[in-house]
């Protein structure tokens, strides 16, 4: 909640999406996903509206879809690091976080660039953690299957705490000292080459709603990326992840959550509501609706109509027809879910798709929006967001133009930056050294 010196300060970023299911494709206005004045883009517009972090999604394997590549795929992506390390030429403040896996990685080497991406941006860089279990990606590195889905935590967690000792391998003064690590996922030793980094520790991004990934953010996370679609639903999640820090040691303020959400502004806010319907329905078209109906029923339902009921069949829950995705825990229960709330309001499979798959948005005039976010954080629904843009690359010019402004006119975001680091922008407390 706001406390006696003002109004609790809302945490932003902006995201850069790479698994695709946002982007209105067919706008004019969209452009590539592939150049760097894409990424040039975004960032200098976050930057220009006091942002904490620029946020680079990734995947290591181009979905299938029925063995073939799935049409929300963004083809010819830049590894993620390479376009942070370029970016850290033309920005100045702005946090450059990018998506690195846990799985198919190794600690010394990805801590390497992490530091060096700490270094070459004055203590900006952050890593997303995430971590894989399917065969199909680890096919890229001749490791498919080699990882248990229960494992998957397990080698996150000893990966993190394995880059972390070797970070903490240089002392504050600047002294390089030797590290051996020993455990069940890794056994390293030798001497790292990269000194301590501004930040000490690069940010650690932790993106995941299940029981066992808010227990690793809470133990090991300084930043949790979510999704939750209401305020009560916020709050809830709030609650019970900040809730789990003091078992770690940790206090409230150590852990931010900030859920990705979507926006769209408009002069009033039924023109940003007839907006919001139309982006939808680009975002949703009858194609995709069936695609998005097959990556949960797991079968070939290319012969239904978008515009009809849902299959009244029952999922495969061990089809193969999606690849490369994250798997549904439980598609049986999903597939009821659906078509309960299509019965209730009479929906169709592109109608239902549409209401279930959408992120939290936020829709209305700058004015609504600005009070919208601003309510989010008082009540402790979240700590900020990381904004998802329907267009790249100019997806976030209104919103810093319209929206920001607002909320600096509350005293709820800054009207400047106050340090250097991305740790300082969010107001995180440094690590403490370990060696």
């Amino acid at each position: 909640m706001s406390t006696g010196t003002g109004p609790k300060q809302v945490h932003l970023a902006a995201h850069f999406p790479g698994v695709n299911s946002t982007t209105v494709w067919a706008d004019p206005r969209s452009g590539s996903q592939i150049d760097f004045s894409s990424f040039e883009h975004l960032a200098r517009t976050a930057e220009r509206g006091l942002f904490d972090f620029f946020f680079l999604a990734e995947g290591l394997r181009l979905r299938e879809h029925n063995g073939r590549i799935h049409d929300l795929d963004v083809v010819g992506r830049p590894e993620s690091i390479t376009v942070l390390n370029a970016l850290a030429a033309v920005t100045d403040r702005l946090g450059l976080a990018g998506t690195v896996n846990a799985t198919f990685n190794e600690p010394y080497e990805l801590a390497r660039r992490l530091a060096s991406l700490d270094h070459l941006s004055g203590g900006r860089a952050a890593w997303n953690v995430v971590t894989s279990s399917d065969a199909f990606t680890g096919e890229n590195f001749r490791r498919g299957g080699y990882l248990d889905r229960a494992d998957r935590y397990t080698r996150a967690a000893e990966f993190l705490a394995t880059a972390r000792e070797l970070w903490d391998s240089w002392t504050p003064e600047g002294r390089q000292r030797p590290f051996a690590h020993r455990g069940p996922q890794f056994g390293i030793e030798g001497e790292f080459t990269v000194p301590r980094s501004p930040q000490g520790h690069p940010v650690v991004i932790q993106a995941g709603d299940s029981a066992e990934g808010r227990e690793f953010a809470a133990s090991a996370a300084d930043v949790i990326f979510t999704r939750h679609s209401t305020l009560e639903a916020g709050r809830e999640f709030y609650a019970d992840v900040k809730g789990r820090l003091a078992r770690y040691g940790r206090e409230p303020g150590d852990l931010k959550i900030m859920p990705g959400v979507t926006y769209v502004l408009g002069d009033t806010d039924a023109e940003a509501q007839e907006l919001a319907a139309e982006i939808r329905r680009q975002q949703v078209s009858p194609q995709n609706a069936i695609l998005a109906l097959e990556q949960v029923w797991g079968r070939d339902l290319s012969g239904y109509d978008p515009d009809g009921p849902l299959p009244d069949v029952d999922p495969d829950p061990e089809s193969t027809l999606v690849q490369g995705r994250v798997r549904i825990a439980d598609p049986v229960a999903v597939a009821r879910k659906w078509r309960a709330l299509s019965e209730a309001k009479g929906l169709s499979i592109r109608q239902t798709v549409i209401e279930t798959t959408g992120r939290q948005s936020f829709v209305g005039s700058p004015g609504t929006v600005a009070a919208a976010l601003a309510e989010f954080v008082a009540a402790d629904a979240a700590d900020g967001f990381i904004l998802v843009p329907h267009l790249t690359p100019g997806g976030l010019d209104g919103f810093v133009d319209r929206v920001v402004p607002l909320l600096q006119e509350r005293g709820a975001f800054r009207t400047e930056y106050s340090g250097t680091t991305l740790r300082s922008h969010l107001g995180l407390p440094d690590p403490v050294w370990k060696g």
